[in-house]
């Protein structure tokens, strides 16, 4: 068996003796089964995979060595800010997986006018935690040293009126270039609407932001797979794909 590769949020050294948070000791203890003396991969955001060996292990508390540490070099040259109109059901989780798996830096769910999903308070809280819980498994999976923020929900017209050191961008069947097209940058921030598109206010108060609007294809795209076409057009002419 490969060996699992544990988000573990907390601070991590070579030599340090720590149980696992409750997640972790959960998906370990009770889901893998795994024993002591087996070996596991921890990380916490901060750049680094930490080997590990399970010095103790029970269904609610598991106790690991670090035994190593190795600096990954997998980040994108280029930090891509996705400000995503929150859309209905699992397509909004789909899109903060797969985004991060192609390697965005950070997340902001936004409200616009033609939203369809309705959350506030308590309701919205939750949600956000989930999807920030989706983009640490996104890492685990992909193998990501640094865990992508997922921001609180916010309002599209304070999103794009944000100050931004890079390219702001929004998707336009009528634009005159694409993404390929775009001198060399740093960053980018990505502005992805709902199902409804976005309205005139709304086209109106991005492009006085400073927001380009760029061609994607030819062909009408679901909010989706705009926006993971999107990033992957980025990363091909910008950051670390191709």
């Amino acid at each position: 068996m490969r060996n699992p590769r544990i988000y573990e949020p907390q601070s991590l050294a070579v030599g340090q003796q720590l149980p696992l948070s409750e997640d972790g000791a959960n998906h370990i203890g009770r889901v893998l089964r795994m024993q002591p003396g087996q070996s596991l991969r921890l990380f916490n955001g901060d750049g680094f995979d930490y080997d590990a060996e399970i010095v103790e292990a029970g269904k609610k508390q598991v106790q690991v060595a670090i035994t190593g540490a190795k600096a990954l070099a997998n980040e994108s040259p280029l930090a891509i800010h996705l400000g995503q109109v929150i859309s209905r059901g699992e397509r909004m989780e789909f899109v903060i997986q797969k985004a991060v798996e192609l390697g965005v830096t950070e997340i902001t769910p936004l409200f616009s006018e033609r939203c369809g999903v309705k959350l506030q308070g308590e309701r919205l809280d939750k949600k956000v935690g989930q999807w920030q819980k989706i983009a640490i498994s996104a890492c685990e999976q992909c193998g990501r040293a640094r865990v992508p923020k997922v921001n609180e929900v916010a309002l599209l017209a304070d999103w794009v009126q944000a100050p931004f050191d890079g390219h702001s961008l929004t998707l336009s069947p009528y634009a005159a270039g694409g993404i390929s097209q775009l001198p060399k940058a740093s960053a980018a921030r990505l502005l992805i609407g709902p199902e409804g598109g976005f309205s005139d206010e709304e086209v109106a108060l991005a492009s006085q932001a400073g927001f380009t609007d760029v061609l994607l294809g030819p062909r009408v795209l679901r909010t989706e797979t705009a926006a993971l076409a999107a990033i992957t057009a980025l990363q091909l002419s910008l950051g670390d794909l191709g």
